[in-house]
């Protein structure tokens, strides 16, 4: 079977990036956003009156802010123009106000100024805007993945209302790639078998996203292109096939091929399991074989946080000096430094708990890619994010009896989760009694 040409610059006809090809044309099909575009709100009111004026749409990467702005131009009947702050300057918004003016006049037609990443403009070059934004020549609707009540000056912020994108949750990202394999599949030639994918492909693509819906379709559509492109395409996207494109494999550091690891294992495992003398065998082994000292020091660093943690915190210590004694002294001096730091680990009580608690907490985060921190532990040092609510309801835990308040710091959707839990070996064992007092504290504040 010959492979056929790529799918968006044959098949589609445009070479139109996925990406673009999903932009929702209704405000119905837009997904996300619920607390500025559900039924009854003032924006989605004022998009279907027609009657927006200039603003300010914050929020993270492919949240929706340009798809949202090219839905209020096709609300409003008004001349969608694109400027982006990072490649274009001044004299190109000078250009972009004339033709606006010349619009208004000749067609009786008012122009949207969309201005991509306005906080890349420098306040004076925001000045451009401002006079523009005032006679009414122009609607400005600026979008930020930075806090506006930094990077917009004060006199342009004060005519632009601010509203506040949050990343999609999962939900939201998984129906955007449902309805895009949908429409690549339909593109696809006659001969070509279609494609669909499973289920735990689509929360691959989903978890890979983290909550921006752009990300999400430049990766399906990077996977999709090298599917169709293979001699024999598979018939379904499976998790496995995803992972496989998306890889990156690094150039591997390598003194004798395979043996590189199996030694590097051998010392890893002799340490975890407090055998002295083999950790010396096998360090003793890499040196002599002529492996890089640093990379022992940091697979030694490394080891000193995931097998023994807090079980010993000076086991972290001891091996970073261990590092910058080599450093100092070079060879063959500075081996006894890392000789040093392996019988310490070796001899070290050991406790794997923050290494798990670590992959616990990436697991959650994998999983919740998208939720928001809650307001009343946001900081506030604006009127604005005041007025969002940012701060609001914090208590300030030294200013409590006993340093405590007993207040949530994880969203809601992980409330009650423990994922570090000490062992009862070395100074873990004080650490749990720590963890118990504190949170009786916590619970007698409540």
């Amino acid at each position: 079977m010959t492979a056929h040409p790529s799918l968006f610059s044959v098949t589609d006809g445009t070479g139109t990036p996925l990406a673009h090809r999903m932009r929702p044309k209704k405000l119905g099909d837009f997904l996300g956003q619920a607390q500025l575009l559900e039924e009854g709100k003032p924006l989605r009111e004022a998009i279907e009156r027609g009657v927006v004026g200039s603003m300010v749409l914050w929020g993270p990467p492919g949240s929706g802010k340009t798809t949202l702005a090219r839905l209020v131009a096709n609300y409003t009947d008004r001349e969608f123009v694109l400027f982006s702050a990072v490649t274009e300057g001044v004299p190109r918004v000078r250009e972009i106000i004339k033709e606006a003016q010349q619009r208004r006049t000749i067609e009786g037609c008012n122009t949207i100024l969309f201005c991509d990443e306005i906080h890349r403009f420098n306040k004076a070059q925001q000045d451009a805007f401002l006079p523009w934004v005032e006679e009414g020549v122009i609607t400005l609707i600026g979008a930020t993945t930075e806090n506006p009540s930094f990077e917009l000056n004060a006199a342009l912020l004060s005519r632009l209302r601010v509203f506040v994108l949050e990343s999609l949750k999962s939900e939201h990202i998984t129906s955007i790639i449902q309805n895009a394999i949908k429409c690549l599949a339909d593109d696809l030639p006659a001969s070509q078998k279609p494609i669909a994918a499973t289920k735990n492909g689509i929360a691959l693509l989903v978890r890979h996203a983290d909550g921006d819906a752009r990300r999400a379709l430049n990766t399906l559509e990077a996977v999709w292109e090298h599917a169709i492109t293979l001699e024999s395409p598979p018939e379904t996207l499976s998790a496995d096939f995803i992972e496989s494109v998306l890889e990156r494999r690094l150039a591997r550091y390598d003194k004798s091929g395979e043996q590189h690891y199996n030694l590097i294992s051998a010392l890893h495992k002799a340490v975890r399991g407090s055998d002295v003398e083999g950790a010396l065998y096998w360090l003793a082994r890499m040196i002599e074989g002529g492996e890089d000292p640093m990379y022992l020091a940091r697979r030694i660093v490394r080891i000193a946080s995931e097998d023994i943690g807090l079980a010993d915190p000076r086991a972290l210590q001891l091996t970073l000096q261990a590092k910058d004694a080599y450093h100092f002294l070079g060879p063959p001096e500075g081996e006894l430094a890392l000789v040093e730091a392996v019988i310490y680990l070796a001899i070290a009580p050991k406790s794997n708990r923050i290494y798990e608690a670590w992959n616990r907490a990436q697991q959650a985060a994998r999983e919740h890619p998208a939720e928001q921190v809650p307001k009343h532990i946001r900081n506030a040092p604006t009127t604005l994010m005041k007025d969002l609510g940012y701060g609001k309801n914090y208590r300030y835990d030294h200013a409590e009896e006993g340093h405590a308040t007993g207040q949530e710091y994880l969203p809601d959707c992980l409330k009650g989760e423990k994922w570090y839990e000490p062992t009862n070996s070395g100074f873990e064992k004080t650490i749990a009694e720590r963890i118990a007092w504190w949170s009786n504290q916590k619970k007698s504040v409540r």
